[in-house]
């Protein structure tokens, strides 16, 4: 019986963390706490060794970074192959994980890339609006990943990203600081998609997610507020001389 080496963990594995990945996502982390007060929370909805597709809103070309950098997995997300034959770029995607995809044969070749990946036991990511906002609302989204669904079968995961457009907007050549927030939500199960998913309902299935997807990037919103709320309320108070909404008078403790 011949073994077969490529069920073994290694350094390649796209299931396990590699240490490029590991220094990229060291590196990342304190960039992105220094630059964007970057946190993140629900990473432990996240299964540790099941397939599963990730899909977010798309604000910025800082995203596939946003939501791997907290991730105890690597996430293996599409990029164009012509970026694989320049050589360091392309040496640097292979040991992340990036999927190549060729354009010029259509979404097929994507569909069947990503449902391989995901039926190895790997996550996908996608961002379902196929490409960044340009005025920082989530865009309406494409049904392309209706076909990876009906064949991997796998788990959703939803995640909201909020601040990365504010961060690194389209046209900008530097960044800016700001504060970015993302937040993984419930996953939903295939089982639950499945009644959305027969030939006529794609709507159905595209609304649900999206639906999923705005929820986790309004929690991510409210999350990035709520520093810049106590800020102003300590402002309004100062400006009344300490005195409180709730009628309780001047302050003068």
């Amino acid at each position: 019986m011949t073994h077969n080496d490529s069920t073994q963990p290694t350094s390649s594995d796209p299931i396990r963390r590699g240490l490029v990945w590991r220094f990229l996502q060291w590196a990342l982390e304190l960039v992105f706490w220094l630059w964007l007060r970057l946190a993140v929370r629900g990473v432990e909805r996240i299964d540790a060794d099941t397939g599963g597709l990730i899909l977010a809103n798309h604000q910025s070309f800082l995203d596939p970074m946003l939501v791997g950098v907290k991730l105890q997995r690597p996430v293996s997300f599409l990029a164009r192959d012509s970026l694989f034959r320049v050589f360091l770029i392309g040496r640097l995607l292979k040991k992340t994980h990036v999927l190549p995809i060729n354009r010029r044969l259509g979404s097929a070749s994507s569909i069947r890339i990503a449902v391989s990946r995901i039926e190895s036991g790997c996550l996908v990511g996608l961002f379902p609006e196929g490409t960044r906002t340009r005025d920082g609302q989530t865009g309406e989204f494409k049904s392309g990943f209706i076909a990876v669904l009906r064949r991997a079968q796998c788990p959703v995961y939803p995640v909201g990203i909020s601040g990365a457009f504010q961060a690194l907007p389209p046209g900008a050549i530097l960044p800016r600081f700001a504060k970015v927030r993302v937040v993984f939500g419930v996953p939903i199960l295939y089982e639950e998609l499945y009644p959305c998913l027969g030939k006529g309902q794609e709507s159905d299935a595209v609304n649900l997610l999206r639906e999923r997807i705005l929820d986790c990037q309004r929690e991510a919103e409210d999350w990035c507020n709520e520093g810049s709320k106590t800020d102003n309320s300590e402002q309004a108070l100062e400006k009344t001389g300490g005195i409180r909404r709730d009628g309780g008078g001047p302050d003068h403790t």
